[in-house]
């Protein structure tokens, strides 16, 4: 049977990649009226997103990047920032 959550319950969660890794604590939801439109991320010390921002406080992840919510948030990978400041293609002349 499937469990509807009040988006009150959702604050605190950890919140996981779809790869596994930890990525932070949901700190907020953005709604507008019945629909939920993104999540704040709050980067907790030892997340995947600290190490990412640096001293950024946190991220917001789209609604539609979110895979599940239980007893944990689940996001897609995609959802990661790139903080490294590297190209993610080689270009070539």
């Amino acid at each position: 049977m499937l469990r509807m959550k009040k988006v009150s319950e959702t604050y605190d969660l950890k919140v996981f990649t779809d790869s596994g890794e930890y990525f932070g604590d949901v700190e907020d939801s953005i709604v507008a009226g019945n629909k939920v439109f993104g999540w704040k991320i709050r980067a907790t010390k030892n997340s995947f997103l600290s190490r990412v921002l640096g001293s950024a406080r946190g991220v917001i992840v789209p609604h539609q990047l979110v895979k599940a919510i239980g007893d944990v948030l689940l996001i897609s990978k995609s959802a990661i920032p790139s903080g490294s400041g590297e190209p993610s293609e080689e270009s070539t002349a």
